[in-house]
């Protein structure tokens, strides 16, 4: 016989025996090689909502917070800033806001908010990504009809101060308003809405 003084049960258990430390060891080597597949804790923090606190706003001020590498800006706009919005409709590319990637839902109005006073805004140009700068002055340098609002150095886009763009330029939509919610009447989050979505 060919297995004779062959201890087939030492071979079984030695073939098993191997196999789960192979395993073991696959294991152990798979692990880092996975792990360093993972969003590093900076770049998980850079994608992360980013809390504002707005109580010291004054209306006619702006802050900027730094949300997934972009300035986004926060103004809070004055009675007659609001009341003035409604009479640019007719210079505006877009002013119902109707390509739904320029904000969310909840923002479809024509103050493109959800509390009226404030703007939430990307400060950058929808053209080629210049940041536009803040001009809340009216008239000025930008002519007699400016009712304040967002100027792109670059290229010359304008925007209203609900951040639609005005037509004739050559940004082709308007600023875009990220996801956000109010956690209390003076903080607000940034990049996260109430039901989750970012």
């Amino acid at each position: 016989m060919a297995n004779d003084g062959v201890d087939l049960k030492r071979r079984r258990f030695l073939t098993a025996a191997t196999s789960v430390v192979g395993g073991v060891g696959a294991v152990y080597l798979a692990v880092p090689f996975v792990a360093s597949m993972q969003p590093s804790a900076r770049a998980k923090a850079a994608g992360a909502p980013v809390e504002a606190d707005i109580s010291k706003l004054e209306p006619g001020q702006m802050m900027t917070v730094e949300w997934r590498g972009v300035p986004v800006w926060i103004v809070r706009r004055s009675e007659a800033t609001l009341a003035d919005l409604p009479a640019l409709n007719s210079q505006l590319r877009d002013p119902d806001s109707d390509n739904p990637d320029q904000q969310p839902s909840y923002c479809k109005n024509i103050n493109r908010s959800i509390k009226p006073e404030y703007l939430i805004a990307v400060g950058i140009c929808t053209h080629l990504g210049c940041s536009p700068s803040y001009h809340p002055e009216m008239g000025g340098e930008l002519g007699a009809d400016w009712k304040g609002g967002f100027f792109c150095p670059c290229h010359g886009s304008r925007f209203d101060l609900s951040g639609r763009v005005f037509q004739g330029v050559p940004a082709p939509t308007n600023l875009r308003v990220p996801p956000h919610h109010y956690l209390t009447e003076s903080r607000v989050l940034v990049g996260l809405d109430e039901k989750g979505a970012a």
